[in-house]
């Protein structure tokens, strides 16, 4: 079957990406990796220690990252649905977090700790249909985002990836809520024509 031109576009960027390659080299699972160290150089969110949960985690490039700069004193949760090879310092639950027994084996994992970092690099299943992925994305933030409220100790930090559409503006203004500062942030790393953005949350007041 011939492809696409869009996958071919695709192909051609993924291949001479700098940012693939330079993964490639540093032993990085995906791209994505540079998109929260460069997030983390400016707002200087994961310290030596923390505890960091990343939800959507796989194929794990945030968890590699987060790992490394929590130390072996700190520890990093990770969750997906989809499942991850393992990494050294990470403790993986594999599970939809929206479901209770999921939910509730990621709160075991933690056993009563809070953290310091929620991150979020989720997307839904691309559909093709944009009203309907952006609503999809939509609901996984907000869901994300309840999970961070119940999950942070006070002045913890959230991280997600937000699509620029419909519902973005009153998503913004629903984390603003719960956090003293939030920043929008587009890495060098993060494709021009994507319509992603990561939005940064600091100072969590409680839910």
């Amino acid at each position: 079957m011939a492809r696409s031109k869009s996958s071919n576009r695709w192909l051609e960027e993924h291949v001479n990406d700098p940012f693939v390659k330079q993964a490639q080299l540093d032993g990085y699972r995906s791209r994505a990796s540079y998109k929260l160290l460069e997030i983390n150089d400016k707002d200087r969110l994961i310290q030596p220690t923390a505890l960091v949960v990343d939800l959507g985690s796989a194929p794990g490039g945030w968890s590699q990252v987060s790992t490394k700069l929590v130390g072996h004193k700190g520890r990093v949760v990770a969750s997906d649905i989809l499942p991850m090879d393992v990494i050294a310092g990470v403790e993986f639950i594999q599970g939809d977090f929206t479901e209770q027994a999921v939910f509730d084996q990621i709160m075991a994992t933690l056993d009563g700790a809070l953290a310091d970092v929620v991150i979020s690099d989720m997307a839904p299943n691309i559909s093709g249909v944009n009203a309907a992925d952006q609503a999809a994305s939509m609901y996984l933030l907000e869901l994300a985002l309840d999970m961070a409220c119940q999950v942070l100790k006070p002045k913890g930090s959230f991280v997600a990836k937000v699509f620029h559409g419909e519902g973005y503006d009153s998503y913004v203004k629903a984390v603003r809520q719960f956090f003293d500062k939030v920043v929008v942030r587009k890495p060098d790393s993060s494709r021009a024509r994507s319509r992603e953005v990561y939005l940064v949350a600091k100072g969590f007041r409680g839910a």
